[in-house]
């Protein structure tokens, strides 16, 4: 049985079904035992379990996530979360040098089991320290699985899977999609990393979009609908692993691509998406591939500026006419 829950509403579910499942499944984070909760994610959790599982934490992301790894060689399954993905960087000698090492080192003898949500911020007035969205610097990262869910009920599924899962893994998630509902099953379940999944199909072109452009995607496929453009709307769900065969069967019957992507444009996950499909698929393409991501600069502060900075729905809807 499913009913509408938020976005918000769903991680904060995988989180308490999570923690009554094992006793294992810790949080810990600034302010997620505030009644306010992150944005309502971990509302209630420090009322149901206790502050021993539902721990605050000083400012300090690096050793927060050091913490965490060494919770998870004990035995712990800790869930960490940054209110802005933009702080975490403070975190980056741990993750890249030992967390994401550390099964590889122990030749698959030891793991550590750690789930880190990153929090993406985007629009009213959000400025250049707290918009980042470095889901490719990540997903570059051997040892590390990157997941970037667009509904609730994938990131529910996907965040029970990560926190029951054996491989350490971090969540990008987009603040504008908290608020987003969808049917979310009331049980517990796990949506498998590497399984991407067609939110509309369609045999024109093919339209890749990642996280929070998922909604944006769906908007401008609609309205090229009306003009006689049939766009299938892939979204990955996880950038590592990707799940290169379904992007492959949906650019081979449609013969055009176009990847939509929250991140800038140069050396980001939409140029690995479309490298991997021109190795393959190059041949075979009616038009070349496009990339439709943020400029290669930072977010602006002024309000008036920030909506130059983000692409609209009529943007992507003429990115995509201007291919046939």
């Amino acid at each position: 049985m499913s009913r509408l829950l938020t976005y918000a509403q769903a991680i904060n579910e995988a989180l308490r079904q999570s923690m009554e499942l094992c006793e294992d499944v810790v949080v810990l984070g600034q302010l997620v035992d505030y009644k306010s909760g992150i944005f309502g994610t971990t509302t209630g959790l420090v009322d149901r379990f206790g502050p021993d599982r539902v721990q605050d934490f000083p400012v300090s992301e690096n050793l927060m996530t050091a913490t965490a790894m060494g919770a998870s060689l004990t035995g712990l399954r800790p869930v960490i979360v940054h209110q802005r993905l933009d702080f975490m960087l403070y975190s980056l000698d741990a993750i890249t040098n030992w967390l994401a090492l550390w099964r590889f080192k122990s030749n698959g003898h030891s793991n550590m089991p750690v789930t880190i949500r990153a929090i993406v911020g985007k629009r009213w007035g959000q400025g250049p320290q707290h918009s980042k969205s470095l889901h490719a610097w990540f997903a570059h990262l051997p040892g590390i699985r990157v997941a970037v869910p667009a509904t609730a009920d994938d990131v529910k599924g996907l965040l029970m899977e990560s926190i029951f899962g054996e491989t350490p893994a971090i969540f990008v998630e987009g603040r504008t999609l908290f608020s987003m509902t969808a049917h979310v099953p009331e049980q517990p379940y796990r949506v498998r990393f590497g399984q991407a999944t067609i939110r509309r199909p369609g045999k024109d072109v093919t339209l890749v979009a990642i996280g929070v452009i998922v909604p944006l995607a769906l908007r401008a496929a609609a309205a090229l609908d009306k003009q006689g453009i049939d766009v299938e709307v892939l979204d990955p769900r996880t950038l590592s692993p990707l799940d290169v065969n379904t992007l492959c069967e949906s650019v081979g019957k449609t013969r055009r691509l176009i990847v939509a992507d929250h991140g800038w444009t140069s050396f980001g996950a939409a140029a690995e998406i479309i490298a991997r499909i021109a190795e393959i698929l190059g041949d075979n393409l009616r038009a070349r591939p496009v990339r439709f991501c943020l400029p290669d600069s930072h977010t602006p502060m002024s309000m008036a500026l920030e909506d130059q900075y983000y692409a609209s729905d009529a943007d992507l809807v003429s990115a995509i006419q201007k291919m046939f």
